[in-house]
């Protein structure tokens, strides 16, 4: 198997993984600690801020490159491993379950308003 295809298979679990820290977090049956550590990581692997911006050479690839993946395996310790596999079962179905498709219209309608904004700002200038 090719580094490519070694890679996507890497990506492709690791966004199951997080997906199913997102339903351990949000699971009575996960310790306490497990629940927040497991938030934690998912919403700041979800989240477009990020701690270290992409931006500052080297550095802005690091949190991506090392803090996630480590977050992860922790998290990933903390949950019990049979609740663990049962949530990554639930987390490959709903990474392969379209999308939503009234999630899509609300974010082109808001990119929308924003050309009409800077369309009617910049006429407005001229």
């Amino acid at each position: 198997m090719g580094f490519v295809a070694k890679a996507k298979g890497w990506a492709k679990s690791l966004k199951r993984d997080i997906v199913a820290l997102w339903l351990a977090a949000r699971d009575e049956r996960v310790p306490l600690r497990a629940k927040l550590v497991a938030g934690a990581v998912a919403a700041y692997a979800l989240s477009p801020i990020d701690l270290i911006p992409d931006f500052v050479p080297v550095l802005g690839y690091l949190d991506d490159l090392l803090i996630v993946p480590v977050g992860i395996l922790l998290a990933i310790r903390l949950v019990p491993e049979e609740l663990m596999a049962e949530f990554r079962v639930k987390a490959a179905h709903r990474v392969e379950c379209p999308v939503s498709r009234g999630g899509l219209a609300f974010i082109l309608a808001i990119w929308l308003f924003c050309l009409i904004l800077l369309l009617w700002s910049l006429q407005r200038l001229i």
